[in-house]
């Protein structure tokens, strides 16, 4: 018989600023990453908004926050809130 091998899926790990915090227990974050345009080779700002878990309710906005991927938690959130990582002041 072959040996049991575990199979760990990596999560993945983002990190972004909290925009809204309106809804019980989840908090909007804007991740925004920098892309190279194919042709022209001039460096544009590309941002996506993703919904997170936030349990405790830590997060404020301009919070800069990590984040990790998690099972699906309702029919937009599937990240959960890892760490603050920088407070708002």
């Amino acid at each position: 018989m072959a040996s049991t091998v575990e199979n760990k899926k990596t999560q993945r790990v983002l990190r972004g600023e909290v925009v809204k915090t309106n809804m019980s227990k989840t908090v909007v974050v804007q991740v925004d990453t920098m892309k190279r345009h194919a042709k022209y080779n001039k460096a544009y700002r590309v941002s996506k908004k993703y919904h997170v878990h936030d349990e405790k309710g830590e997060a404020k906005v301009s919070n800069i926050v990590d984040f990790v991927e998690c099972r699906p938690i309702s029919a937009t959130k599937c990240w959960r809130l890892s760490a603050v990582v920088k407070a708002a002041k």
